[in-house]
């Protein structure tokens, strides 16, 4: 996989505690702190947004690291449910500032497994760690490769602003969610397929593999088309052919629309409408059925395309999206560390 960390993120603030409670707090949820004694975290306690910050706790406890008391007060300009990976956002910087606080010594792939295991049986979302294994590797002006078998991961230059280029956001405004729906069977389903063609994850499967069902047929396609469009963007970013990864977006959207089945209207409607209007490539982002598009534009068209996608939402008598510019930016880090 290859993502890359956006420009806006979570704020984890940490300080130990002495009487042996979890006190979780957040800028954008005033009034609604959350207090639990460590003694008592389980998976369902506590339950809702505050899963995702005493989750980490709880999985660093779990995995027999010396923990404490702590609170814990959170802050983000990162939109939820946008496609964006907030949750894997805030388990990272909840993790990060943990492993600082107590001096734990672990390395940005523990942290990120551990950022998993919060969501996945604390939270109870069944991800994969392709998030938090980006919020844990990112680095500014680069796109970072991870093979998500062993969490090795390889930096790409992804310079924008030298090929006169923008990634554009669009939130559609369709909200998405991990831990039921469409992004769990999905989930289901490439288990099913990687047992049935006899490998431990799809994308050790051999070429031209197959189950005989038709849906695992089209999810094990999608995979495999996706790996080599990846391979194919690591070598043009590494040439610095930033632009000529255009195609590679818009395939990798009619794939996951077609193959995985994770888009949603909203999304088709941004992609074509945005390349209709002069995108190099667009494609939607995240766990699919909700959240975000982005296309690839060049400077000067980025009001065009915008103007387009915003035209052609109304028209649909939907909401408004919102439109975010991103640029690769670092990964988890302290507030007075630049990187």
């Amino acid at each position: 996989m290859l993502p890359f960390a956006v420009p806006w993120g979570v704020t984890a603030r940490v300080a130990g505690r002495p009487d042996g409670t979890v006190r979780v707090s957040s800028a954008q949820r005033p009034g609604r702190e959350v207090t639990v004694p460590l003694e008592e975290l389980r998976p369902g306690t506590p339950d809702g947004w505050a899963s995702y910050a005493a989750g980490v706790l709880w999985a660093l406890r779990r995995a027999g690291h010396p923990v404490g008391g702590v609170s814990i007060r959170l802050d983000s300009d990162l939109p939820e449910g946008a496609g964006l990976s907030s949750s894997a956002a805030l388990e990272c910087a909840v993790a990060a500032a943990l492993d600082d606080l107590w001096a734990l010594g672990l390395t940005r792939v523990e942290l990120a497994r551990v950022a998993q295991r919060a969501e996945n049986d604390f939270a109870g979302a069944p991800t994969g760690i392709l998030d938090q294994s980006a919020a844990m590797l990112a680095r500014a002006g680069h796109a970072v490769l991870i093979d998500t078998r062993d969490l090795a991961s390889t930096l790409v230059p992804f310079d924008l602003a030298a090929a006169g280029l923008r990634l554009l956001i669009a939130d559609t405004g369709v909200a998405h969610e991990h831990r039921t729906g469409g992004y769990r069977a999905r989930r289901e389903e490439c288990e099913r397929a990687a047992r049935a063609l006899g490998v431990p994850v799809l994308g050790d499967a051999p070429p031209g593999a197959r189950t005989g069902d038709p849906v695992l047929d089209r999810r094990i396609r999608h995979v495999r088309t996706e790996n080599a469009r990846v391979r194919e963007t690591v070598d043009l970013l590494a040439g610095g052919r930033v632009r000529a990864i255009g195609p590679l977006l818009t395939a990798s959207h009619a794939s996951l629309r077609d193959d995985y089945e994770v888009s949603w209207p909203e999304a088709d409607l941004a992609v074509e409408r945005a390349l209709a209007a002069g995108a190099l490539g667009a494609r939607m982002v995240g766990g699919g059925f909700g959240g975000s598009v982005i296309a690839l534009v060049e400077e000067a068209a980025s009001t065009t395309v915008r103007t387009s996608v915003e035209a052609a939402f109304k028209a649909e008598g939907h909401g408004a999206p919102r439109f975010l510019s991103a640029t690769p930016a670092p990964g988890a880090h302290r507030l007075n560390e630049g990187r």
